[in-house]
């Protein structure tokens, strides 16, 4: 039986409320399984595939990872430690500018920097995981004062299966996460999504955000990997661009709950899950 696990983080465009539908959508069978855009991991974590490759741009994010796999239970007690003082806007403010300043500018990838994390993703406005033009995260704290930011037994079990299934995890941009991919292996695309306004744009979780031109880079990818015979979903936003870049492939529009959205009455909304095969049902 494998254990039930979860996104150890809130994330931007999340899967966990969408896992009905791309589990519909699944290929019946595949090889390797490749994510080059991890986020929470909610696909990964609920599939947990014997071999699997993922990736990020997002260094602080894949540290994470690397650190759960390597060291959970360093990453469990700093982020207890963290939980053991009630926070406050002076103190949120201050862990942020040490993970800033002695962290992320400094790249120091360790259990610390991952604690730090997590539970700065727990303190913060809607989990939201944004940087300014320097790389520095800067979003606002949630008012939240006490409360565990980890479920122990859940990062325990993430542990496990990382480290008993054949997983790379890797800190790279989406093409090279995807270079190893043969006929056969299986690839989620679940990049920053293209925003359904000027003003809804999560993307800038790395400094240089995700761009038009990336998306396009995407698109030319997806249709590249296909005549290779690498089976392919992927997931965004229901706006015509996305008809455009992937016309000619299979397309679904889902409903879906935007918990992101600060204004309540914009949380509805529908998504596209976009397979270059035909998924089962």
């Amino acid at each position: 039986m494998k254990n039930k696990l979860t996104p150890f983080v809130k994330w931007a465009g999340g899967k966990t409320q969408l896992l009905p539908h791309l589990e519909e959508l699944l290929p019946e069978s595949y090889q390797t399984y490749y994510e080059p855009f991890i986020g929470g991991g909610a696909l990964l974590l609920n599939l947990q595939p014997a071999k699997a490759v993922i990736g990020d741009v997002n260094e602080q994010l894949i540290n994470i990872y690397k650190q759960i796999q390597m060291n959970v239970e360093d990453v469990i007690h700093e982020v207890n430690e963290l939980d053991k003082i009630k926070c406050s806007a002076e103190r949120y403010l201050s862990i942020r500018k040490y993970y800033n300043e002695k962290k992320i500018a400094n790249h120091v990838l360790d259990a610390e920097t991952a604690a730090l994390m997590i539970w700065l993703n727990k303190h913060c406005f809607n989990g939201l995981y944004r940087v300014n033009s320097k790389g520095f995260f800067n979003v606002p704290w949630n008012h939240k004062e006490v409360g565990n930011s980890i479920v122990e037994e859940n990062l325990r079990n993430i542990a496990e299966y990382l480290n008993t299934a054949d997983i790379t995890i890797q800190a790279k941009d989406f093409e090279e996460t995807c270079k190893s991919a043969k006929q056969g292996d299986f690839i989620y695309f679940d990049s920053p999504y293209i925003p359904i306004s000027a003003t809804a744009s999560f993307t800038d979780y790395t400094k240089d955000g995700f761009t038009g031109k990336d998306h396009a880079r995407l698109a030319q990818l997806f249709k590249d990997i296909s005549k290779k015979g690498i089976l392919s979903m992927l997931s965004n936003h229901n706006v015509p661009l996305i008809y455009e870049l992937y016309e000619g492939f299979h397309i679904e529009a889902v409903s879906v709950h935007r918990m992101i959205n600060r204004d309540a009455s914009k949380r509805t909304g529908k998504e596209v899950i976009i397979t270059n095969y035909l998924g089962r049902r």
